[in-house]
């Protein structure tokens, strides 16, 4: 017998190598994108090991171009790893809805952790089983691992050889993948509010602050958003309140 509540659908199993098929997808084409971070890294002045360092115990895509960004435009080291660390952040609520949904054994979640991106997260929150779940995770983190480390050193190594990046304008490598990766996700009216607000202070503050303060000022886009999408709510129900109120006591 079926258990759960009479009617209800059980989720229909997918075929690994469906789920194999799409996790190298995705992990392929972002993994290609660590030659755009080799390149940028190296040209704002890290050094081969510590661009190959970021990739391999960081791995965090959009931080990590965030750093070298900021580090690149002269900023303050602690201040530009704030700023990375504020866009990691999102990665740890990613955790606490993976670690839910795959539920792996204890010895395993720390190295899985590291694994707790966008990408990983994107696929196994799309599969309909936990065992597909657990593939599309694992294929996506172990492709994407792989693949965005190796790029990441022939990108530093491709850079060393052509000299000035920005005479090639490969300077732009890094904000241009960042962007593609960004735009795909902005779906809802308040997605698309805050990343615009977001550019306009960062944007507007570089003058004016030192290299990656503007974008710490930045990220106050999201909670404004909120904050006046909740006033704007909170009018829109207060007129449906008196209402009703109205109507009980006729």
């Amino acid at each position: 017998m079926r258990s759960g509540s009479p009617g209800a659908a059980e989720p229909v199993a997918k075929p690994d190598a469906a789920v194999v098929r799409d996790a190298l997808g995705v992990g392929v084409a972002v993994g290609l994108s660590g030659f755009a971070f080799g390149v940028t890294s190296a040209g704002s002045g890290l050094s081969l090991l510590q661009t190959c360092v970021l990739s391999l115990f960081v791995f965090t895509g959009a931080s990590q171009f965030a750093l070298v960004g900021a580090l690149a435009a002269g900023g303050n080291p602690f201040t530009a790893a704030a700023g990375a660390f504020f866009l990691g952040v999102r990665n740890a609520f990613y955790g606490l809805r993976l670690s839910q949904l795959l539920a792996l054994p204890r010895f395993l979640r720390p190295l899985a952790a590291h694994w707790v991106i966008d990408e990983t997260t994107a696929v196994a929150l799309a599969q309909p089983t936990r065992r597909a779940a657990r593939l599309g995770f694992t294929v996506t983190g172990l492709t994407l691992y792989v693949l965005w480390n190796l790029t990441t050193l022939a990108g530093a190594l491709g850079a060393e050889a052509i000299g000035d990046t920005d005479a090639w304008g490969l300077d732009a490598a890094g904000p241009a993948v960042f962007l593609a990766l960004l735009a795909p996700m902005l779906r809802s009216g308040a997605e698309r509010a805050v990343a615009g607000i977001a550019v306009v202070l960062g944007l507007g503050l570089l003058p004016v602050l030192p290299a990656g303060v503007p974008v710490l000022v930045a990220a106050l886009a999201a909670p404004a958003v909120l904050w006046f999408q909740g006033r704007g709510q909170g009018g829109r129900t207060a007129p449906r309140d008196d209402m009703r109120t109205k109507g009980e006591d006729r």
